[in-house]
């Protein structure tokens, strides 16, 4: 598992359209809180017919954000540009100069066994210039991986090319959304995709391959208003937590505060995960109740979950649990 919080850390993850003029401003007033990313995308939110514009007004957003910051102070989220292909991830970077510092990685969409070769090797050429890491997430939701026949051979063989820069992948994502249009499938906002079998088990094979060595991020959630919109969104948090993933990605600022508290840890798991990596070697059993004495800490079976609780605790808070 991932052994830094770091990888922890991009919780509720906000997608833009780069397009957007009001973005600088927002991050600038602060109008977001001080807790989330931010994905400035150039892909499948922006016509294909004015994908430049969308570039220049991607750059006019960082250099607002850019001069902001050596005038004022603000919360500065970790900025991603979600890119459509090598080509414009290469290029973006190389004609980002100064404002390269505000950018924290790229999100690669539809991450295939037919393209990870090329965003490996730029990632890599990036790198080889850049001041400090820049990173990868891709995104998993080709239908490639829907045919059960090859879903196996496609996650495994990705998860090779993958472990070459383990470092400089922050997160695997899933694309909800696009897995669900492949079957025509869309939830309400009282429906969980967990709930959607054939998504649900994707989830779980990605999670089973990659659980072990990456933090895998949950799903977008696309409402934000209207009856049951925020219930329906704690509750897929929860289904996601018990999933295996960690963070989500959301399309409003509405959705972050949800994110931020759902990912946050009770007292009770804190202090049992301080226990079970506190424990003293030298007792003769590894096994006791917690400190609650309400369940058992196990040394052996738990050590894992307990550094993850202690990455969980520092990258969102502890909340003290309702009566």
């Amino acid at each position: 598992m991932k052994d830094s919080p770091l990888y922890y850390s991009i919780g509720a993850l906000l997608y833009c359209p780069a397009n957007n003029k009001s973005i600088a401003g927002s991050i600038i007033n602060n109008r977001f809180g001080s807790r989330f990313s931010l994905a400035l995308c150039l892909e499948d939110t922006i016509n294909d017919n004015f994908v430049l514009q969308a570039e220049q007004i991607l750059f006019s957003s960082l250099q607002k954000i850019r001069h902001a910051l050596s005038e004022t102070s603000f919360y500065l989220p970790k900025i991603f540009i979600r890119i459509r292909n090598k080509e414009q991830m290469q290029r973006l970077y190389s004609m980002s100069g100064e404002l390269s510092s505000l950018i924290t990685g790229f999100i690669i969409p539809k991450f295939s066994l037919e393209n990870a070769d090329d965003f490996i090797q730029t990632i890599l050429e990036i790198n080889e210039t850049a001041r400090r890491p820049v990173y990868m997430m891709p995104i998993y939701e080709s239908p490639s991986i829907i045919d059960l026949r090859k879903r196996y051979d496609i996650l495994y063989g990705l998860k090779e090319k993958l472990d070459s820069i383990r470092e400089l992948i922050l997160n695997i994502r899933v694309g909800g959304n696009d897995l669900c249009h492949v079957f025509g499938y869309r939830r309400h906002a009282d429906e969980s995709i967990h709930k959607i079998p054939p998504i649900a088990q994707i989830f779980s094979d990605i999670n089973t391959v990659y659980g072990l060595d990456y933090v895998i991020s949950g799903p977008v959630w696309e409402y934000f208003n209207g009856p049951n919109w925020e219930q329906g969104l704690r509750n897929e948090i929860s289904e996601d937590i018990l999933c295996g993933f960690t963070g989500k990605t959301v399309i409003h600022p509405r959705q972050i505060p949800i994110v931020n508290e759902s990912y946050s840890i009770t007292a009770a798991d804190f202090e049992s995960a301080k226990a079970i990596l506190n424990w003293k070697k030298e007792t003769p059993s590894f096994v006791s109740s917690d400190p609650g004495k309400e369940r058992m800490n196990e040394y052996k079976t738990h050590t894992n979950w307990a550094r993850k609780i202690l990455f969980l605790a520092d990258c969102y808070g502890i909340r003290q649990e309702k009566p």
